[in-house]
């Protein structure tokens, strides 16, 4: 089950496409989704989440807290204004990066990590590789 929420004035676009691609996504790395929640919010929400819970002071885009279970099970934290700040930064739209912060939460409930510069390339390679199925017709 994957179920989107929205604690900004923000709303997916294609909410059933999103859900088969990442199922799709999830399948091919020999998983299986349990229970997925996307939470849409803003800067000031998700900063107060990471001060509270990881007392991190700072700005970021997603926050994804795992949970125990059979398959993939978890809680994503995405703000909406870093994704838009940082699509224009990188010269893509807001969707594909918004795509590209939902595969990269999901990726690290896979268990992938970012922590050094090496992971942070294969994390990179992973993400190139699951959003270009996001526009395969199936």
């Amino acid at each position: 089950m994957i179920e989107y929420h929205y604690e900004t004035e923000y709303e997916l676009d294609s909410p059933l496409k999103h859900t088969k691609w990442i199922n799709k996504c999830v399948e091919l790395k020999n998983c299986e989704v349990d229970e997925l929640h996307f939470i849409f919010c803003s800067d000031a929400y998700l900063l107060e989440i990471n001060k509270k819970y990881l007392q991190h002071d700072f700005l970021t885009d997603i926050i994804t807290f795992p949970e125990s279970g059979e398959g993939l099970k978890g809680d994503l934290f995405i703000s909406v204004d870093r994704v838009t700040e940082n699509a224009e930064t990188y010269g893509v739209t807001s969707a594909e990066e918004l795509r590209r912060v939902m595969i990269h939460g999901v990726l690290h409930l896979m268990g992938m990590d970012d922590a050094t510069p090496e992971l942070k390339g294969e994390m990179r390679l992973a993400e190139d590789e699951l959003l270009e199925l996001f526009h395969v017709k199936r």
